[in-house]
């Protein structure tokens, strides 16, 4: 009987080298813009008690009802072990770490960034999406300026442009805060409450723990409905529709094109105020979304802390570049490839010798392994993308000398695209 093969779980992937450089073009352009912006890397742990994402999410989200991996730790001396949940987001984690490390005691805002920070959700895997997927995301605490909502979209806006990523929509809304919204959510309760028979299940249920995802639902069944319903900008504050104007206001001096979107929410509770998403004008495919969530510090048990923030799925919107034709730079080729001319270890050890030099002087080298004849080391120098082959020989060895051949020369006469160079010289020969 043969061995059983294993395969990675349903909804996880491996990222092969032939996809990373994808991820470091992605990788190093958010970075870079995000730094550029003031905003410092910060990594929180993959493992959190389980609290810190049911009280901020909402129990009734469906990221807490149906999508976190909880699992009971090992009882410790104590006795029980308790509840910890892979992380499902990023927000809460950066909140907690900031309150747990007196950031507030800083001056505000603090604004921090994690690239690449793997999250786990248990959803059906689909295209750009899966259970282990990752993100980049910003987050500025302590300031409830419409300047930071602005600044934070902007930021994300201009990755895409440096991405080289077209045809990118920001849709943009108000979902209003403690004062003015619980006027809306009765508004869409009564107008979501006789047409509740004609609703899917989930939005059923919904209509009674989250009345604004309502609209959130996919269904195709229940896309006019949503079409209808009320506007929360309509039942805005005279503080959160000042907000909201002064964001719209801010975006245009950054010069970031939006749409309003009356209809916009967002999946989990401790969501304020402005709220964002970015979408391919393809096929409307969401690509990231974000927003500001002034609360969420003291559901954490902090003092009262504003903040806002995004998460961008890296697999998205790697997707996105490849729909798009988008290719990454390419990644740096090797400069010399060393060749040895023998069986002999001498040889060996001589090439294996120059290897190191290049390596440590930064040059990116590669040789043959396995002992191949010479003829299979010149054909793997040939297809390697290498500048150059150096050749060592026994007679390079004796007389202190390395062939350099040109990889690239074709079509030269042999002699025109090869040298002898002194040992001793062939780093400041392969740097010029």
């Amino acid at each position: 009987m043969s061995a059983q093969q294993y395969r990675a779980l349903q909804g996880f992937r491996d990222i092969l080298p032939e996809e990373q450089p994808y991820w470091r073009f992605v990788e190093q352009t958010a970075a870079a813009v995000a730094e550029l912006y003031g905003y410092r890397r910060i990594e929180t742990p993959i493992l959190e008690e389980t609290g810190v994402f049911l009280k901020t999410s909402g129990e009734t989200s469906d990221v807490v009802e149906h999508q976190m991996y909880t699992f009971e730790d090992r009882p410790g001396k104590e006795g029980r072990g308790q509840s910890l949940t892979l992380r499902p987001e990023g927000t809460a984690g950066v909140v907690r770490a900031y309150l747990e490390h007196g950031m507030f005691k800083l001056p505000q805002p603090v604004k921090l960034y994690y690239l690449s920070e793997p999250m786990f959700r248990h959803e059906r895997p689909q295209a750009g999406r899966y259970r282990q997927h990752h993100q980049f995301g910003c987050e500025a605490l302590g300031e409830s300026d419409p300047a930071i909502d602005a600044e934070l979209i902007a930021l994300l806006y201009q990755v895409y442009s440096q991405l080289g990523l077209r045809g990118i929509r920001v849709q943009l809304n108000s979902i209003g805060d403690s004062t003015c919204r619980p006027r809306y959510v009765e508004a869409l309760r009564a107008y979501y409450r006789p047409l509740l028979d004609q609703c899917c299940y989930n939005c059923q249920s919904r209509f009674q723990k989250n009345p604004l995802r309502l609209l959130d639902c996919k269904e195709p069944e229940d896309q006019a409905k949503i079409a209808a319903a009320p506007h929360s900008v309509d039942y805005l504050c005279e503080a959160c529709r000042e907000h909201f104007e002064r964001v719209q206001r801010f975006l245009q001096l950054y010069e970031v094109p939006f749409e309003l979107n009356p209809l916009l929410v967002r999946g989990l509770d401790y969501y304020t105020r402005t709220v964002f998403e970015f979408t391919s004008e393809m096929d409307n495919t969401a690509l990231n979304g974000g927003g500001r969530y002034d609360g969420l510090a003291e559901i954490l048990g902090g003092p009262p802390t504003p903040g806002i923030g995004f998460g961008m799925g890296i697999e998205r919107v790697i997707l996105e570049l490849k729909r798009q034709g988008i290719t990454p730079p390419p990644p740096e080729r090797p400069r010399a490839f060393v060749v040895y001319m023998g069986k002999e270890p001498a040889l060996k050890e001589a090439a294996i010798r120059l290897m190191a030099e290049l390596r440590h002087a930064g040059i990116k080298a590669e040789m043959s392994y396995g002992d191949r004849s010479p003829k299979a080391q010149m054909k793997q120098a040939n297809t390697s993308g290498a500048v150059y082959a150096l050749i060592i020989g026994e007679e390079e060895l004796a007389n202190g000398l390395v062939t350099v051949r040109s990889l690239r020369a074709e079509g030269a006469e042999e002699e025109a695209r090869q040298i002898a160079v002194p040992r001793a010289e062939i780093l400041r020969y392969l740097q010029i």
